[in-house]
């Protein structure tokens, strides 16, 4: 019975194998099976069908063919993939090379014609404030002490007038008793002649 499963599954195998379908490997297998062999000198041959070999060589070079025209459909795809590639890169160049222009452009400004960043324009900023607020603190220091120098001189003016006038009445009330005593005195002298 063993013998008999075994007949059973070589001939479904023997329908299986074909030249017209199955891959390249199964039309060997049956180009193999079908053929005939035998000796000579020794030497074992395999005789195979003219009809069979042409068939399967015509098969191997229609699969060659096949597998050529794929071949040459992948190398078109994988060029075409190729220059979309380049063509992409090329564009992702140009966008990050616009990306940073915009970013160095968004973070500075223009000041005085120049191209400077915001925190250099910040900085110059800032000190020119703090340099015009120490200006105009120095200026009203300034103007206070010569104010207060001022209003001092103007004091001690007042006070000097004051006692220039002061001065003057009594040097003119001295004046005026020396000329009456010296008036008195010449009366007298006249008197007493």
């Amino acid at each position: 019975m063993a013998a008999h499963l075994n007949y059973a599954q070589d001939d479904s195998n023997e329908e299986l194998l074909s030249l017209d379908r199955g891959p390249i490997t199964s039309q060997f297998d049956y180009v193999y099976k079908k053929s005939g062999n035998y000796r000579s000198d020794g030497k074992r041959y395999e005789v195979v069908r003219v009809i069979s070999l042409d068939k399967l060589r015509q098969n191997v070079l229609d699969t060659l063919e096949v597998y050529s025209k794929k071949e040459g459909e992948l190398k078109a795809t994988i060029a075409g993939h190729e220059t979309t590639i380049s063509s992409l890169n090329k564009k992702l160049e140009e966008t990050t090379g616009n990306l940073v222009s915009v970013t160095e452009e968004k973070d500075s400004m223009s000041f005085l014609g120049i191209q400077v960043s915001k925190a250099s324009y910040n900085t110059m900023l800032w000190t020119a404030i703090a340099a015009l607020l120490g200006t105009l603190l120095f200026f009203v220091y300034k103007f206070r002490k010569s104010n207060s120098l001022t209003q001092e001189a103007k004091s001690n003016l007042s006070e000097l007038e004051v006692e220039y006038e002061d001065h003057r009445r009594r040097a003119l009330e001295r004046e005026q008793r020396i000329s009456r005593q010296l008036q008195d005195e010449i009366n007298k002298y006249k008197k007493t002649k």
